[in-house]
């Protein structure tokens, strides 16, 4: 379908409301301990399966990110999901990021949560057939029965409990967590007042 790829690129998709240490932490696992030589953040405008409500500007959500990755030359942030219809579908993203990088492998990064119900994503099909899928362990799911497929890696990644609703909620309440976010990404969070009531 493309052209031989040679760089092996993790895509971390997500809404990242707001990016935490569980998603760096998650991150760096799958960089040092998985097949990929970098990971890149894909910040979602709007996931299908989930409700829009409460979601704080995509933009705002994409410096958070920047601020939490720095200069770290490993990680990367896009937005390439901004630029494209919403609903945003994984399999319109993973499309036209390899017709945009061909000299990348991309490999998938999703949790057994997610898997579960990857049945009901766009073309999931296509998804299995032509990309790989790295998934992490979550609490409550196995991820069946995709788990077994032949596309599918299960990354022996630490089940990190931290969710971004509960810091969404905790800084919603005034209640510091800067031990929860990444230093940069929650200084802006504190500076424009992201979540406040």
């Amino acid at each position: 379908m493309f052209s031989t790829h040679n760089i092996p690129t993790g895509l971390f998709f997500g809404s990242f409301n707001p990016i935490h240490h569980g998603h760096m932490m998650l991150a760096s696992y799958i960089l040092h301990w998985g097949p990929v030589e970098e990971v890149w953040f894909i910040v979602s405008p709007h996931n299908p399966l989930k409700e829009k409500k409460g979601l704080l500007h995509e933009l705002d959500r994409y410096d958070m990110v920047e601020a939490a990755i720095g200069d770290y030359p490993k990680f990367r942030v896009s937005d390439i999901e901004f630029r494209m219809p919403q609903p945003s579908y994984t399999i319109d993203t993973l499309v036209r990021l390899s017709e945009k990088y061909p000299a990348r492998e991309f490999y998938l990064i999703t949790g057994t949560d997610a898997l579960q119900s990857f049945g009901k994503w766009k073309n999931h099909e296509r998804i299995l057939e032509f990309y790989k899928i790295l998934v992490y362990p979550r609490k409550g799911f196995d991820g069946k029965p995709y788990v077994d497929h032949p596309a599918v890696s299960l990354i022996n990644a630490p089940e990190i409990e931290i969710s971004s609703s509960f810091v969404r909620q905790a800084l919603s309440e005034g209640r510091d967590m800067r031990f929860f976010m990444p230093e940069a990404a929650y200084k802006l969070a504190e500076r424009k007042a992201f979540y406040r009531r």
